[in-house]
């Protein structure tokens, strides 16, 4: 299927989360759909890398480091712009599987902080620029974890619950404006990050939530899916699209060939 091509005043694309994973994967297919793209994330050399790569590639690109935590960073970031055409809130993750008795309260804090915070600093500090566009696009990357819970995952499941939360009302408090509001909801995504970093680099666990599943989702999968939803003509809001690879059919039934 056709995607239509940004316009001039929308063509700039903020994506957070840029140093690995869906985030790096998400800036690859913007770029290549026509967007300028700028990569955001904490580390500096990864982002850096990956707006020399899209360039090489015959793209734009361009690196800015960014805590999204960092309210204060994040208004300065966002002075850089009259206008933009499309924000993804992709900075999240997970910490620990611990069940609610156990949970550790700075992984539940850090959770949200990154998930949730975050995502309300970057669209609070750029919603003008996107109102500005004429054109504009919300992207909130949550999570099946954010529509169903899970035993072991409270922390992240709440975490994700709030950014699900946080889109679904944006929408509705901006109505008449024009900019539309996406919920991307990914299920089991094989990254090379995020089971590795939810269990502190336990190799051995983060291999454990993917043991005996033939297809996994990829990075590529869901950019595929984000860059979809956001080249739709203008009047067409993906309000939300969930996505799961065909061996899981909900959070915690998944098909393995063990």
């Amino acid at each position: 299927m056709a995607t239509a091509a940004p316009s001039a005043a929308s063509r700039i694309a903020v994506v957070t989360g840029a140093s690995s994973g869906i985030g790096a994967a998400t800036a690859r297919q913007l770029a290549a759909a026509g967007y300028r793209v700028v990569l955001t994330a904490r580390r500096k050399d990864r982002i850096e890398a990956l707006a020399e790569e899209i360039t090489t590639a015959g793209h734009q690109a361009t690196a800015y480091a960014l805590d999204v935590t960092d309210r204060a960073a994040v208004d300065e970031f966002a002075t850089a712009f009259k206008t933009i055409g499309v924000l993804v809130n992709n900075a999240g993750g997970a910490l620990g599987a611990d069940p609610v008795a156990t949970g550790d309260p700075a992984d539940w804090r850090q959770m949200y902080e990154t998930n949730v915070i975050g995502t309300l600093n970057l669209t609070q500090a750029l919603l003008p620029k996107l109102i500005a566009s004429g054109d504009g696009t919300v992207v909130v990357v949550s999570s099946t974890a954010g529509h169903g819970t899970y035993e072991g995952g409270a922390g992240y499941v709440a975490a994700k619950h709030g950014a699900h939360v946080l889109a679904e009302t944006l929408r509705l408090e901006i109505v008449g404006q024009p900019v539309r509001v996406i919920e991307i909801a990914p299920g089991m995504v094989k990254t090379d990050e995020f089971a590795l970093t939810r269990f502190g680099g336990d190799e051995d666990k983060a291999a454990k939530v993917y043991e005996g599943v033939a297809e996994p989702l990829t990075a590529d999968d869901v950019a595929d899916t984000i860059t979809w939803a956001v080249t739709r003509p203008s009047h067409v809001n993906v309000d939300l699209l969930v996505l799961r690879p065909r061996a899981q059919a909900s959070n915690t039934k998944v098909h393995r060939d063990l």
